[in-house]
């Protein structure tokens, strides 16, 4: 409203205000007229109380009347009664505040302050409390002054921040209503209250373990060997976290990083210290330290190296034993790398032995034998003996521990006699040969080649290298029709140029050639044809290591290399039974697997069994099987000497980056020396019989008593306390032992067999039957075959000696060796001599009707030393005395007589007939053991008395 005829407004122009005390209320004074305005909402809202003042002059001229006086008055009184508690506290919405743990003061922002607008009313405008809202909220509010409403809030308690680190709730603020009873009483809005514990540094760090291990290899520096790890029990992230750790432990070469993580500062030697033992502390980031140290143990290992392990790179094996596990120990080193798969490849390196391993050196013919092969098979290059010497000029092994090698240097060739081959090549037929040969000249190298012998230069047939290929070339005897016909049959192998040792088997079925190495077959890339040969009466030549050029009477195309076991066999074709027990080693790896084991490894041999390749993917099935490989020789007398072994072994891991690399591992098995057997030939050595016998068909049988018995001599320790006692003495035993011989020649010693009047004879039949041969010339006999000594007894029994012109005859002496394995073994020389009983016409005698007995004397034969075994009985024998042996007796005879005689008559003339016994007495002469007899005519001794 307005007063003095003008509005509010136009009042308050110019008008100069002045608040009345800390009251809401402002006096305005406008010239000579005073405003009282109220602004507070407890006093009317947009009210205006004004009293109009006007001088005494203003009074004078205008007198209110009484009536408007009152009216005011009530008004007033009216706007009074309707101020008491009209409104809430006020408080804001929102407070922060923090407290520190172990104290009880809130800090609050904004500061915790409640306002009235009753003020400056008493009770009304004041705040009397602040009341807080909430669960088990460990804080209470205080009114510190209820005049302007400021107040605190502050823990009932210690707060704990590891416990609980932030509290929210709510408050509210009241007045103190109308009076002191607090009657109609106003609260405020409900603020909320966010309240953080602030943390003390109460806790000290605790290790999570009571102590930690590692363990390292030698030489080598880690950027992290092991972690230990503090732990704090504080709330707050300034005094929960672990800033640093330390090691307490001096000079030592480790240290460690603020997250915990351990290095050594140099390369470890351990050699110089097994294991570290380090003190390790920590502190929190308030510089707690904690509360006890941990103790921190690094062990030293050596290097770590993959790889076999376990396993000795020696190892000896006794011919006899068996077979000889090579890794029983062995385990592979992975250095705890994660291993997926292993393969590993054994190698038995025996290419140095023989001819590429250790096999029966046996001659080729009786190896065909005892593989089953049947008869027919003719030897091209057999050791040099009396019936086949067209081997001599060649240089060989040196030596019978292998098996029989010639060796062929580009300049040396050798013919074959005529007859030792009379195979028919229309027939199918087989060429084996055992051959090295390493890179040579572009030129054909010869192996076998039949030519013309004169005239002309024409292959017949031949098997030849050139440049690394293997030809063998065929040409046909002359035809009706003149036709394209095979010819030549070309392999392309690397057998042939690889320097070792290959068995080549070549089986002939014209028009087919089929060809076996090493047992296994390989069919020709190239074949050739030609014309048939043109007819013609020029005889051939079989050469071996060369041609012979029948024009220019020279060889050419020589081979360069070795060559062992060259055969020809006619007739049937050799099965791949056969082949293959002839290229089969005697020695060899072997490996017998559980089945838990095999069921998770994969092996695989080669034909030959001299390497094995093994697959696996769990480590400790691969060990075990590499425990069960064993090494193997059949033979009764290997070839003594080293084989080598090799692992090559490739793993894959989970991390390719970090996969470990096995280095290969090599050793060496050793062939110790087999007991050398003593193969001894005993008999009657000394006989005579009589010229009759020699001349009959049969025969005088010149070993009816033979033995032959082989023993082996071992050194074996007497029983001692110890090894190092001196009395323990090493004593030697023999012992017997059973084996087969293949060679057994006997040769007449002195002039050669005449063939016109003498002869050696066997029962072929028996021979034939036992699986042997025979052959014979001037000089003796030779019996091959591989079979028991028993069996060589019997044969050698019916050897017989003839002589159909004995009367010229006086004695013949003969020699007796055998062989055992192609003569690695070669038994005593066994001399028989054999006497011709010559006997005189019988004359009748009335005193000797009969012939005059056989002349024997007994001669024990001496026995043959076996190295400590007495092997043979005494054997008795007769033994014919010779001429002059019998003129001494006779004479001796005569001269007793005389004496007896003479004494006889100086006693008495009447004693003659006494004297005639005694004289009977003397005349029997005793030869002690012996059956020699003398008959003596009693009237030529009366004649020779009286004249």
């Amino acid at each position: 409203g307005g007063g003095g005829g003008g509005g509010y407004g136009s009042h308050l122009r110019s008008a100069e205000c002045t608040r009345i005390h800390s009251l809401d209320f402002f006096i305005l004074r406008q010239k000579r007229h005073f405003y009282l305005l109220a602004s507070t909402p407890p006093l009317g809202l947009g009210f205006l109380i004004f009293f109009f003042l006007n001088n005494a002059m203003h009074f004078r001229r205008y007198k209110p009347p009484a009536s408007i006086a009152w009216l005011l008055l009530g008004l007033f009184s009216a706007v009074q009664a309707a101020k008491v508690n009209k409104h809430k506290p006020w408080i804001e919405t929102t407070y922060h505040g923090i407290v520190t743990e172990n104290d009880d003061k809130v800090l609050l922002d904004p500061p915790l302050i409640a306002l009235d607008k009753d003020a400056p009313l008493r009770y009304a405008g004041e705040i009397c409390g602040f009341r807080i809202h909430g669960q088990n909220v460990p804080f209470e509010a205080v009114v510190l002054d209820k005049t302007t409403g400021e107040g605190v809030i502050r823990a009932k308690d210690k707060l704990d921040c590891e416990l609980q680190k932030e509290h929210t709730f709510t408050i509210q603020a009241f007045d103190c209503g109308e009076g002191a009873d607090g009657t109609n009483m106003k609260k405020s809005h409900k603020a909320t209250v966010h309240i953080q514990v602030n943390d003390v540094n109460e806790y000290s760090p605790v290790f999570k373990e009571k102590s930690y291990k590692a363990t390292v290899i030698e030489g080598k520096k880690y950027d992290n060997i092991l972690k230990v790890e503090a732990v704090d029990a504080d709330c707050s992230f300034q005094f929960s976290q672990i800033c640093s750790y330390e090691i307490v432990t001096p000079d030592v070469p480790f240290t460690i990083d603020k997250d915990g993580f351990i290095k050594n500062t140099e390369k470890l030697n351990y050699s110089k210290d097994r294991q570290y033992k380090l003190t390790v502390t920590a502190y929190d980031c308030g510089k707690n330290r904690a509360s006890e140290d941990v103790l921190v143990k690094i062990s030293i290992k050596p290097t770590c190296k993959p790889g076999w392990q376990g396993w000795s790179k020696r190892m000896e094996y006794e011919p006899g034993t068996g077979s000889l596990a090579l890794f029983p120990s062995m385990h592979l080193e992975t250095c705890e790398e994660p291993i997926t798969s292993i393969q590993a490849n054994i190698e038995l390196e025996t290419n140095h032995i023989g001819k590429g391993c250790d096999r029966d050196t046996y001659s080729e013919k009786s190896l065909h034998r005892l593989c089953g092969a049947s008869s027919g098979t003719v030897e091209l290059l057999p050791a040099p003996s009396s019936t086949a010497n067209w081997t001599v000029g060649l240089p060989t092994d040196n030596g019978h521990d292998s098996d029989q090698v010639f060796e062929f240097n580009g300049t040396q060739a050798i013919k074959i006699p005529e007859g030792v081959v009379s195979t028919s090549f229309k027939e199918p037929f087989t060429v084996s040969v055992w051959m090295r040969h390493g890179p040579g000249a572009r030129e054909k190298e010869t192996v076998l080649c039949n030519s013309d012998k004169t005239e002309m230069n024409r292959h017949h047939y031949s098997l030849y290298v050139h440049n690394c290929r293997l030809v063998f070339l065929f040409r046909q005897d002359p035809a009706e029709a003149e036709n394209y016909k095979p010819a030549e049959f070309h392999w392309k192998l690397d057998q042939v140029c690889d320097k070792e040792w290959h068995h080549y088997v070549l089986n002939i079925e014209f028009p087919t050639v089929a060809l076996y190495v090493d047992g296994v077959s390989y069919d020709p890339f190239l074949v050739t044809e030609d014309y048939p040969l043109h007819a013609s009466k020029i005889e051939t030549q079989l050469t071996v290591g060369a041609c012979w050029q029948g024009g220019s009477l020279r060889m050419t195309q020589f081979f360069r290399g070795n060559l062992a076991g060259l055969m020809i066999r006619s007739g049937k074709l050799e099965n791949k039974k056969v082949i293959d027990c002839l290229y089969t080693c005697k020695e060899g790896l072997d490996m017998q697997l559980p089945d838990e084991v095999a069921s998770g490894i994969k092996v695989q041999f080669n034909p030959s069994q001299s390497s094995l390749v093994m697959e696996g993917d769990d480590i400790e099935s691969f060990d075990k099987a590499m425990q069960h490989i064993s090494y193997l020789n059949s033979r009764q007398f290997p070839t003594p000497g080293i084989r080598r072994l090799k692992i090559s072994t490739t793993v894959k891991c989970f991390n390719e980056e970090t996969c470990i690399s096995v280095p290969d591992a090599e050793g060496y098995v050793m062939v110790l020396q087999p007991e050398e057997p003593k193969i001894s030939i005993s008999g009657i050595d000394h006989f005579a019989r009589a010229a009759s016998e020699f001349e009959s068909g049969e025969g005088v049988t010149l070993f009816p008593e033979l033995r032959i018995v082989s023993t082996i001599t071992r050194e074996v320790e007497s029983e001692g306390e110890g090894e190092d006692d001196p009395t323990v003495q090493e004593s030697v035993v023999s012992e017997e032992i059973m084996h087969n011989l293949d060679t057994c020649e006997v040769t007449v010693i002195g002039e050669e067999l005449n063939a016109e009047q003498e002869s050696m004879e066997v029962d072929l039949a028996l021979i034939q039957q036992r699986g042997m041969e025979m052959s014979s010339s001037n000089l003796g006999m030779i019996i091959t075959g591989v079979d028991t000594m028993a069996n060589y007894e019997q044969v050698l029994h019916l050897i017989r000696y003839r002589n159909w012109h004995a009367e010229s005859l006086f004695d013949r002496k003969f020699k007796l060796v055998c062989s055992e394995l192609n003569g690695r073994y070669i038994s005593n020389d066994f001399k028989v001599e054999v006497n011709v009983i010559h006997t005189a016409n019988p004359v009748d005698h009335p005193n000797n009707a009969m012939a005059q007995p056989q002349f024997i004397n007994p001669v024990h034969h001496a026995s043959v030393d076996l190295s400590g075994h007495n092997l043979v009985n005494a054997h008795q024998a007769s033994v014919v005395p010779s001429a002059a042996t019998v003129v001494i007796v006779v004479c001796v005879s005569f001269l007793v007589f005389m004496i007896i005689l003479g004494v006889f008559r100086i006693r008495a003339a009447h004693q003659r007939s006494v004297r005639d016994q005694e004289s009977g007495k003397e005349n029997e002469m005793d030869w002690d053991d012996s059956a020699l007899t003398i008959t003596v005519n009693p009237m030529e001794t009366y004649e020779d008395q009286h004249s």
